[in-house]
Formats: structure tokens, C-alpha cells, sequence
């Protein structure tokens, strides 16, 4: 397995992560994964240099990853994301039809600030009683701009909104994502982190990494009659 490399240079690495990786092995030695699955030790094989974890992606999101060759770097792209200077975007499928635009604040940690900014790009509707409830289906797709970077975030702001995302297993609902399964054939977190955008932690320069849709999302681009760029 070798990951597709957005970006290098002597100081960081930024990869397309697909979904089902996780991004290095858990503090839970209960929890350990497979080697072929962790991103952290494929890449260093992949690059033969040491690397150093900057942020993370849950293992069931797909799209851009970053990591750092030195303690320097790393230390300064934490920072980035620590003072929310790292612009990060998302898209997402969710159940029903979100809002036009809104901001979710739900505070998700005790004593810690949460929040989401979104746009709704597209919405369908399907004629299949999903669940039983309705004689239609109704789904959003969703450009989310999560600021701070709490657990699961984007995941539980969209349940706190009763638009769940498709395709989660934790905050999600089971109807719809067997209908996703089923009748669509599609499998997956419907959650990716398209870019990111920061400034170059040692010169300064601006830096945006996009990651590349792939079969999936471009079949579920069709089934919403749009393309978000």
C-alpha cells in the first residue's frame, strides 16, 4: 500500500488518505490495529524517513493528512491548528434537507468552545420510503468548515442538528445508511476532508492541499446533479 502524495518537501508530507486507515496506533493497546492499516508506520516505510503526526482524521474519514519530517515543523503546524489559523473544508451527506447555512456551536467537550460553519451545496429527494416514516427520501450535500477540532465533531454537530451524516455507524441512522448500502451501493462514511490550507510552517508561503474525488463521490455527485468545484 502506498498513499498518493499531494505535497512534499524536506519538512512535511501531506498524503489522500483513504477511508478505513487509521492515522497511527491508538494510547489503548486494546484497540491496536493492523500495521496495513496505520498510516503513520505505512508512510514512513513509504518514505523511509521518520515522521511526526500534526493532526488527525477519524479512521473511517477519507482525504488530505499531514504530517512533519522534523520536531520543528511539527511543532509549529500543531500550533497553526491550535490558534485556528489552518482553514479546513469538508463535504458531507447528510439525512433530510440542512439549512442554507448556519453555524453549529454545540459545545461537544465540558468547558471547551465547538464549533461548525456549513453550506448546503445540493439537495435531493428520492422516492423510496426509507424507514417507513415517509414516502420519500430526503438528502443534503453539505460544505462544512469545521473551527475548532473536537472529537467526531462535524459527525455529532450534524446529529445535534437531527441531520445525521450517511454512512456513520456511531450518531447516524441505521435506515438510512442501509438504504445508502442496499439500494445505491454505497459503503462509506459519506464524510471527506477535501483541503487544507495553512501557511508553510518554516517560510511562510501559502500552502493548499485538495484531495481527489473519487468513483463514489462522483456517482454521488450525479445523484445530486452537481459538481462542488
Amino acid at each position: 500500500m502506498e498513499f498518493r502524495v499531494l505535497y512534499q518537501d524536506q519538512w512535511l508530507i501531506a498524503v489522500d488518505k483513504p477511508a478505513g486507515f487509521q492515522v497511527h496506533q491508538p494510547e489503548d493497546p486494546r484497540h491496536r490495529v493492523s500495521k496495513s492499516f496505520d498510516c503513520l508506520w505505512l508512510l514512513r516505510r513509504q518514505t523511509g524517513r521518520y515522521l511526526y503526526p500534526v493532526h488527525r482524521l477519524d479512521r473511517a474519514t477519507s482525504g488530505v493528512l499531514l504530517f512533519a519530517f522534523d520536531a520543528e515543523a511539527a511543532n509549529r503546524i500543531s500550533e497553526a491548528f491550535r490558534e485556528r489559523t489552518v482553514n479546513k473544508t469538508y463535504y458531507c451527506i447528510t439525512r433530510g434537507w440542512a439549512p442554507e447555512s448556519g453555524v453549529i456551536d454545540h459545545a461537544l467537550t465540558e468547558g471547551a468552545d465547538s464549533r461548525t460553519d456549513f453550506t448546503t451545496v445540493a439537495r435531493v429527494e428520492l422516492p423510496y420510503a426509507v424507514g417507513q416514516r415517509y414516502s420519500t427520501a430526503r438528502y443534503s450535500l453539505v460544505r462544512a468548515e469545521p473551527v475548532t477540532g473536537r472529537m467526531h465533531q462535524i459527525r455529532r454537530h450534524f446529529a445535534h442538528l437531527s441531520h445525521p451524516l450517511i454512512g456513520d455507524t456511531i450518531y447516524g441512522d441505521g435506515h438510512h445508511n442501509r438504504f445508502f448500502r442496499e439500494q445505491l451501493e454505497v459503503r462509506a462514511l459519506l464524510l471527506k476532508a477535501h483541503s487544507l490550507e495553512l501557511a508553510h510552517p518554516i517560510n511562510g508561503s501559502p500552502l493548499r492541499f485538495r484531495s481527489r474525488w473519487n468513483s463514489m463521490w462522483l456517482k454521488l455527485f450525479d445523484l445530486f446533479g452537481v459538481c462542488p468545484l
